[in-house]
């Protein structure tokens, strides 16, 4: 498994902007500081899925940052993508580490413990948990409560990332919660300032994240 920071993790939302505006936007968060990116392109047919995609990939080199890739097993082959994010729908996680091998990252939705742990066992590297709020991404979201992500947190040893209309104004609820990271996409990709939004979130995530570790000891 290759070594990757899921502190802030943005994924990535193409509605209603042209690719000129969206690489900017991508670059920009990879500029103010995002620690892994996700490609989420859900209505993209398999081509032009795979152009963006060799777009996006360029920009996450140049930052070092590793790029996961929605759903699609075989963009990620066709790119030499860094990873995979599968939903609860998706391909087994299973039969993915096989196709992709111990290299690559594979990461999970869970919204329970049982699922967590079923996620882990077959190979799974992270998860991504919620929606800890409604969002307005075109994803069909179910709320998972924050009882639920504590849980989930105890149950796998696994980086876990709490997901879900999260932004500067509302992380409050994770204090307390030993998650690895953050997961946002409005919050950076609809924003004014991209780069100094994504600066200000790292900042938010690196707090909860060492508050929670401090309050270990």
């Amino acid at each position: 498994m290759k070594k990757f920071d899921s502190t802030l993790y943005f994924i990535t939302d193409s509605t209603d902007f042209s690719e000129e505006e969206f690489l900017f936007r991508t670059e920009e968060a990879l500029k103010g500081g995002a620690t892994l990116i996700q490609l989420r392109e859900k209505d993209k047919t398999t081509r032009e899925y795979i152009a963006l995609a060799e777009k996006v990939h360029i920009l996450t080199k140049k930052y070092n940052v590793p790029l996961i890739i929605d759903d699609r097993i075989d963009v990620v082959m066709a790119i030499g993508a860094e990873g995979v994010h599968l939903g609860q729908s998706d391909m087994p996680i299973d039969i993915a580490r096989k196709i992709l091998g111990s290299g690559l990252i594979i990461g999970a939705t869970a919204k329970t413990a049982s699922q967590a742990l079923e996620a882990y066992e077959q190979g799974a590297d992270y998860l991504g948990v919620g929606a800890i709020y409604p969002t307005t991404t075109k994803v069909k979201t179910v709320l998972t409560s924050t009882d639920t992500l504590k849980d989930i947190c105890q149950a796998v040893p696994i980086p876990v990332n709490a997901i879900g209309g999260l932004n500067k104004t509302n992380t409050d609820i994770l204090q307390g919660i030993d998650i690895a990271g953050v997961c946002v996409v409005s919050a950076i990709m609809k924003a004014n300032n991209p780069k100094a939004e994504t600066e200000t979130l790292l900042n938010i995530a690196k707090e909860l994240i060492k508050n929670e570790k401090g309050s270990n000891f």
